[in-house]
């Protein structure tokens, strides 16, 4: 089962509002979701960008793609680049290991 971390979409016509999930990537957009992560409210100044850090830092090291929209809004949060620096560490470390 391929996982993906991607926006579903909520709120009414012109006024849209996203939650983040992990779904799986057969799913619909708006259908069926393993876990909801966070939030993203792009009309609101500024935006509103609310994840879990701790479950999106879980889902990711399971294996779980984001969406590269999700990926973007995962950068802006900070948490991209801890994941990013926890997987060099995890590479270094075996790169230690196997010397």
């Amino acid at each position: 089962m391929a996982v993906r971390i991607r926006l579903k979409r909520l709120g009414a016509k012109k006024r849209p509002y996203y939650r983040v999930v992990v779904a799986d990537q057969r799913s619909p957009r708006d259908g069926r979701f393993i876990e909801a992560i966070g939030k993203y409210h792009p009309l609101e100044d500024p935006s509103v960008i609310d994840i879990d850090e701790e479950r999106a830092l879980y889902w990711l090291r399971v294996g779980a793609q984001p969406s590269d929209t999700v990926r973007v809004l995962m950068t802006k949060a900070g948490i991209w680049q801890r994941f990013e620096a926890e997987k060099q560490a995890r590479k270094a470390a075996k790169a230690e290991r196997a010397s």
